[in-house]
């Protein structure tokens, strides 16, 4: 199988031209030793970029071109952009080449941090749409098909809808039967499609983006398929974004100094799909289901499955996705994660009540027999404590209901704000972004009005254990709020 980008690296590495440009390391002659531990020999002498022979990333025509189209026909777009930013560079991309400042976006309050930071880049202004929240799993699941319809009714000025698919625990919403509401509204479909970019290659899986209809989808390659972390592709179909813009929007937010080995990691992942994707992903997602039935054999741990959806946005799950609720143990998801960190096992994320794993193509037998040998151990070992470790607060955690929008995101970042103690912060405008990480789901973002329950959540989240990120005091004892008068 070809891959035009990745060879091209390969043959330029090969050259042994002598180098009198950028960087600085010179292929490789002087890198640190350290340095050297990560890369071969040949891999530094692949370490440049702007060069006549690896194409330009910003205005393609020879390799990075010919990958590109490699990798839109692979999903089913009219075309593909490749990112080395990240998922974060493609959405705000995304949203900075179809909207315009002041344009009203609907968006899910379960959005990934990015998209909070692309709002405040472009000045897009919310409309934030609650997801389905499941009460026993304590997490938020896909926007319903009847919510974007709603939303619509009530703001018909809002030019697009920004939708989850899948979400981190793998679940997606109705996204076809949205895109065709949309459409038929004349309204622009744009997907997170972050944790989805392996949905294109398997029948077993939900429909990709594209498939469902999404006018443009941002893709992290880097996550369950086979490109470097860092690496992203940005896709689109139905031309109403036009291609030029898209084009020059990922010129003015990437690097002019784009790596050519990440950019060649994207291309290899499309390669490997297209050669053996199917296959591998076919033998995981047994593994997969495998792993889910013999977790909920294990006293005091359970794994929702594919049989749980069916409800007004929970149309279908990614079964690579295990959640393990781990309260029946005596444990929250944070003390869980740290105990089998403990015993070697890194999870993706861990929430109140649960841990997630994540399964790829690169997983078989082996690694899941080893995790499940784990988390039976644990269960054996830690049950018979049945001590709280914080797991009876967690399971009365709830998501705080929808904070009022005060302000746009960009008005309320630029604005001049102060700390405020946060017992003194309710009824205040946010300034800044406070979220747990993973999964970076906003609580506050700024422009909310900072509400009783909102502070709550925020109390009995850092109580029992979770990791808050984007604000400046990460204690929580106060708040950046707007300044007064």
């Amino acid at each position: 199988m070809s891959a035009p980008l990745a060879e091209a690296v390969l043959r330029y590495a090969a050259l042994g031209i002598a180098p009198f440009h950028t960087p600085g390391h010179k292929g490789g002659r002087g890198a640190h030793p350290l340095l050297q531990h990560f890369f071969t020999a040949e891999g530094l002498r692949a370490d440049v970029s702007l060069t006549e022979e690896l194409d330009d990333l910003h205005a393609p025509a020879g390799c990075i071109r010919a990958a590109e189209e490699l990798a839109a026909e692979a999903y089913g777009a009219d075309a593909a952009y490749f990112m080395i930013n990240g998922t974060t560079g493609a959405i705000h991309t995304m949203l900075t080449a179809a909207l315009a400042p002041g344009d009203v976006l609907l968006v899910p309050r379960n959005v990934h941090r990015s998209v909070v930071g692309a709002m405040i880049l472009t000045g897009v202004r919310p409309v934030w749409l609650q997801p389905e929240i499941d009460t026993r799993l304590g997490i938020a699941m896909g926007v319903s098909l009847a919510a974007v319809q709603r939303a619509v009714q009530e703001h018909p000025e809002a030019r697009a809808a920004l939708l989850v698919h899948p979400t981190y625990y793998g679940v997606t919403g109705e996204l076809r039967e949205i895109a065709d509401f949309l459409h038929a509204h004349d309204r622009l479909l744009l997907t997170d499609a972050a944790h989805g970019a392996h949905f294109a290659f398997s029948e077993e899986l939900p429909p990709s983006a594209m498939e469902a209809g999404a006018d443009l989808s941002a893709e992290s390659t880097h996550k369950l398929l086979g490109s470097l972390t860092q690496t992203s592709m940005l896709l689109a179909r139905g031309g109403r974004v036009p291609a030029e813009r898209i084009r020059a929007t990922s010129g003015l937010l990437q690097s002019t100094s784009p790596n050519e080995i990440l950019l060649a990691s994207l291309d290899a992942a499309r390669a490997q799909m297209a050669e053996n994707g199917r296959e591998r992903l076919a033998a995981a997602i047994r593994c997969a289901r495998g792993l889910r039935r013999r977790i909920n054999e294990i006293p005091g741990l359970w794994s929702f499955g594919e049989e749980y959806m069916g409800a007004p946005g929970m149309a279908a799950l990614d079964p690579l996705k295990i959640t393990v609720q781990v309260m029946g143990l005596g444990m929250t998801g944070f003390a869980a994660a740290a105990e089998l960190r403990r015993r070697n096992i890194a999870c993706e994320l861990a929430d109140a009540r649960n841990v997630l794993f994540l399964l790829s193509y690169a997983d078989g037998e082996r690694e899941t027999e080893l995790l499940c040998a784990v988390l039976r151990d644990m269960a054996a070992s830690c049950a018979p404590e049945c001590i709280s470790r914080g797991a009876g607060a967690a399971a009365f955690l709830e998501l705080p209901p929808l904070p009022e929008t005060v302000l746009s995101p960009r008005d309320a970042y630029f604005a001049d704000s102060v700390s405020a103690a946060a017992e003194d912060a309710e009824g205040r405008t946010a300034a800044e972004t406070i979220m747990f990480y993973p999964p970076g789901i906003p609580v506050l973002v700024p422009g909310d009005r900072v509400d009783r329950a909102a502070l709550a959540y925020l109390r009995a989240m850092r109580a029992v254990g979770a990791r808050v990120v984007g604000t400046a005091d990460v204690s929580l004892r106060t708040i950046r709020v707007i300044a007064e008068g």
